[in-house]
């Protein structure tokens, strides 16, 4: 088995889309990004990248690459599962803790653990969403960002030549 941890931060901006653990979310403010800046489904990918020992993101998908300009990260994501797959591993679980101090975000996590489940072709019980405030402290509380954690447990599916 590997276990990986990602992290990522994204700004928040009046005027532009929010995109998280794969859905749109009803705000008035977006993430400042490349791609559609979902900070959610980057920091998984962060997680399961690392667990391969495989860099981050930026590694594979560069911000200085126009293809990846204004991307649905759910198509990142999916390429970093075929990673994994190629690698021999599966997905065991992964858990994602997103801070954002708004909107809430309650309403919408069993849509957010379904879309990601189904993009990493997993039970939606293998993927746990957590969603807090920071009581309005630092950038998140003052509404300037969000910052999220995301850690993966992968299990052998299959060997592999490594």
């Amino acid at each position: 088995m590997r276990i990986g941890h990602g992290y990522d931060v994204h700004a928040l901006r009046e005027g532009l889309p929010m995109w998280l653990g794969g859905i749109r979310i009803d705000s008035e403010k977006g993430f400042v990004a490349h791609s559609d800046g979902d900070v959610a489904i980057h920091a998984l990918c962060d997680a399961l990248l690392g667990a391969l020992a495989l860099g981050d993101i930026g590694a594979h998908f560069p911000d200085t690459d126009e293809r990846w300009k204004g991307i649905d990260s759910k198509k990142l994501l999916a390429a970093v599962m075929e990673k994994v797959r190629d690698a021999g591993y599966e997905l065991g679980n992964a858990d994602i803790t997103i801070a954002l101090q708004a909107p809430k975000l309650r309403g919408r996590i069993d849509e957010m653990r379904r879309t990601l489940a189904g993009v990493m072709a997993a039970d939606p019980g293998r993927v746990s969403v957590k969603a807090s405030t920071t009581e309005r402290l630092g950038f998140v509380g003052r509404g300037e960002g969000c910052e999220v954690w995301a850690s993966v447990l992968l299990l052998k599916s299959k060997p592999t030549t490594e």
